[in-house]
Order: C-alpha cells, then structure tokens, then sequence
C-alpha cells in the first residue's frame, strides 16, 4: 500500500522537475493522493492533492501557478510537474494516500500511507 516517490534531484532556480508516486492498483483507485514537503528545520506542508481517480485537483497557494498534481490511472501513478522552481522549494517531497475527512485532504491526519520521500534541492 505505501507509495513509492522517484523523480527528485538538483535544480538551478527556474527550471523543472516531475516527481512521480507509484503505487498498487488498489491504493489509486480507493484513495485520494496527495503531495506534501518538508524543508530542513520546518514543518511538513501541504502541497497538492487528488481526489480519487482525480477528479479534483489542488494546489497551495505557494505553489499555485507552477506546480501541477495529475495521475495515470493505467499506470497507477500520480505526478508532481514543477515548474519555475525556487530555492524555497528545496525539501524533502512525500507522497501520500489517505481519505477526505472532516479537516479535508490538505491536511496529514487525512493520510494514512506515506511514502519515504525523495530530496528535491533548488540552487540559486
């Protein structure tokens, strides 16, 4: 059930990357997947979700405009795209699987699967 990211690395200020989220055929079509990070010395932070199959996608504001969430339903796999990056989004990326409960899906206590992350860093 716990998801798998890849995709993570070094990038000058301005470019691009795409995370990937792998996880089994079950856990994508039950649960909403989200995308979540933590920088050194801060809170994790909400930073994208899906709900299940994706219907609905969102973005945090600090993101809006230059990070997408989507998901390939045939290969069980969400993306992050990031774009435009900036050295304030250098973090540690998790994804994750959970439910919409009652404090909504841009929140942890919705998650219950973690993946093990994967370092996103951002030079200026």
């Amino acid at each position: 059930v716990q998801p798998v990211e890849s995709g993570g690395g070094l990038v000058q200020a301005g470019g691009s990357l795409r995370l990937s989220c792998a996880a089994s055929a079950r856990t994508f079509s039950s649960y909403a997947m989200g995308w979540f990070r933590q920088a050194p010395g801060k809170e994790r932070e909400f930073v994208a979700f899906m709900t299940k199959s994706g219907p609905i996608t969102y973005c945090a504001n600090s993101v809006k405009g230059r990070f997408t969430i989507s998901g390939d339903n045939a290969k069980n796999t969400v993306y992050l795209q990031m774009n435009s990056l900036k050295p304030e989004d250098t973090a540690v990326y998790y994804c994750a699987a959970g439910e919409n409960r009652r404090v909504g899906l841009a929140y942890q206590e919705s998650y219950d699967y973690w993946g093990q992350g994967t370092q996103v860093t951002v030079s200026s």
